[in-house]
């Protein structure tokens, strides 16, 4: 059946005789226009992660994607705009046309109650719908071109203020710290193959993108999360290099997978920057995977890290090592983070000012500039109260707590950390969190602990969790009530050397065997590469995580910063 309007009045009729000869003289009218017949970018039997069997079948070419009718159109109105002499008006008409072309492809779904059948096609895949909308060109055409001539008005080309360049993004021209900032949206792991759903537009253009250095995860390409940390890293390397120093840089990072995000965390700051805050940004409307996949999260990361000034760089290579050396650095990044954040009326949190995540950015510091590092945690947390000054968990230079203390004050509430129990590490975090007065916690017994902390606990398969009793006698101290409460300094230096001992203990039983370990502690395992990193034993690291499952190293940080350290310093 054809169904077909004129004027306001809609009919329908079969097809007949008439309508077949159009439809072969359409075929016949193709040849005298040039279109592209580019094969898609076959490696083995596939063409791309975007293809599906099933749903591309007979898709091997470029030219497939059209109908014979708006491949006919399309030719003609290509070759129409390379007909144009003057550049400057030859552009933007390349510009509307990469606008039309998915819009007239086979990909453009047909919807009923649409009100439009244009652009019905699913953006970030190459999805074939089994109803299809045919669209006349000139449907979108007029729109669009009316849009475009109302946005070249606006620019005024007299006083150009931008600079547009192509290239990898592993190497550019630009000059070593000439950089005030740099904002980069970078491909989030194996959400979008760029490549691919860019060849229809570059099938037309005739120039294709080299996906050598693309950084995605690709399984067609052959390239899994090592190659592309190592790509992101060769661009973060290069940012590096440009930005000035003591300056920022913001990366917006969409957290489908905790591998991805470490990856982009290790490489962000193996390049030698500093993260110093992550928040979350909600973009609104998401592309097709992230709608559809159930890993996938809906808001977006937006990560702030910035390059260390050229004088503490050097202070500190002559430091590197010293405890001097890693008091300069929390001072240094703790005059880079803002003294207070106030949301809606509501004070947050800022982690990156709490000890534990003090601690680990001081050890991520050191390791990554191939540096010993001179504290042990319990000697870090007592030296952090000695220094600066504490607020609400959170510590400060001097001069910024006039500032947190008047938002403070001003605010009217201060919000709460959710903290989830998955592996020891955070088990012990959530307890002080609970226990410690300076956090909003009290001493509490057993009995009293015990249901809030079941409620938290989302233990891990592979992590041999200990009793929460024993938990409690190795981190903390009970009084002659039966409450337990956080230790000062020196009982923690005490309590923190025997626990250690009983992690290396652990630990050393995890080199015995080759089989990979199903269950352990992971904290044995991060007090044990730690121990071997400061000793330069790094043959140990690797082989202990030659018996890791490879999805635990991926998604643990610490783990993993380890790793790649002993990995380079063992070639």
């Amino acid at each position: 059946m054809i169904n077909y309007d004129v004027g306001k009045k809609r009919h329908e009729k079969r097809v007949d005789a008439i309508d077949l000869e159009l439809v072969e003289k359409i075929k016949q009218n193709v040849n005298p226009y040039q279109y592209p017949t580019q094969p898609m970018m076959f490696i083995g039997s596939k063409w791309g992660d975007t293809w599906r069997a099933g749903v591309h079948a007979g898709f091997t070419h470029s030219h497939h994607f059209y109908t014979d009718r708006s491949l006919l159109l399309m030719a003609f109105l290509w070759e129409q705009i390379n007909r144009v002499f003057d550049e400057r008006l030859r552009r933007p008409l390349c510009f509307l046309y990469q606008s039309l072309i998915l819009g007239y492809t086979k990909l453009n779904r047909y919807g009923a109650t649409h009100y439009s059948q244009v652009n019905r096609y699913l953006s970030g895949t190459l999805y074939v719908s089994s109803l299809q909308s045919e669209v006349s060109l000139m449907y979108a055409f007029d729109g669009k071109l009316s849009r475009l001539i109302k946005a070249l008005a606006l620019i005024d080309y007299r006083k150009p203020d931008a600079l547009l360049t192509t290239q990898s993004s592993t190497h550019t021209e630009t000059l070593d710290a000439s950089l005030d900032y740099i904002f980069v949206d970078p491909p989030f792991g194996s959400n979008l193959m760029y490549s691919e759903l860019n060849f229809l537009w570059e099938s037309w253009l005739g120039v294709f993108t080299n996906n050598q250095t693309e950084a995605i995860v690709n399984d067609v390409q052959r390239k899994g999360l090592p190659e592309y940390t190592r790509l992101m890293e060769a661009c973060f390397c290069e940012f590096y290099r440009l930005l000035k120093p003591s300056h920022w840089m913001t990366v917006e990072f969409h957290n489908s997978k905790n591998t991805i995000w470490n990856g982009i965390q290790e490489a962000i700051l193996r390049a030698g920057f500093m993260i110093a805050d992550v928040r979350t940004l909600d973009k609104g409307q998401g592309t097709f995977k992230q709608v559809t996949t159930s890993a996938a999260v809906k808001q977006d990361l937006i990560i702030s890290a910035y390059k260390p000034n050229t004088d503490f760089e050097r202070t500190f290579k002559a430091q590197a090592g010293t405890s001097e050396g890693a008091w300069a650095f929390i001072r240094h990044h703790l005059q880079k983070l803002k003294p207070a954040v106030v949301k809606e009326a509501v004070m947050e949190i800022q982690s990156e000012r709490q000890a534990y995540l003090l601690f680990d950015r001081m050890v991520a510091f050191h390791i990554q500039r191939g540096a010993t590092v001179p504290l042990s945690a319990a000697q870090f947390y007592a030296g952090l109260d000695e220094r600066f000054p504490k607020r609400d968990g959170m510590y400060f230079l001097p001069e910024q707590v006039p500032e947190y203390d008047r938002a403070r004050m001003e605010a009217e509430s201060v919000a709460q950390l959710t903290l989830f129990v998955s592996d020891e590490k955070t088990a012990i975090q959530w307890l002080r969190q609970q226990l410690d007065p300076q956090l909003g916690g009290e001493s509490q017994t057993y009995q009293d602990i015990q249901p809030k902390f079941l409620r938290q606990l989302h233990q891990a398969k592979h992590e041999a969790l200990p009793e929460l009793s024993d938990l409690l006698e190795q981190n903390f101290l009970q009084d002659d009530g039966g409450l337990w409460y956080v230790p000062d300094h020196n009982k923690a230096s005490d309590l923190e050397a025997l626990r250690r001992k009983a992690l290396l203990r652990e630990f050393n039983t995890y080199l015995e065997g080759t089989k990979k370990l199903r269950q352990f502690r992971t904290e044995a395992v991060r007090a044990g590469f730690a121990d071997a990193y400061q000793r330069k034993d790094f043959q140990i690291i690797l082989k202990v995580a030659e018996r890791l499952p490879k999805r635990v190293l991926q998604e643990d940080p610490d783990l993993l910063m380890y790793y790649d350290a002993a990995t380079l310093r063992s070639e």
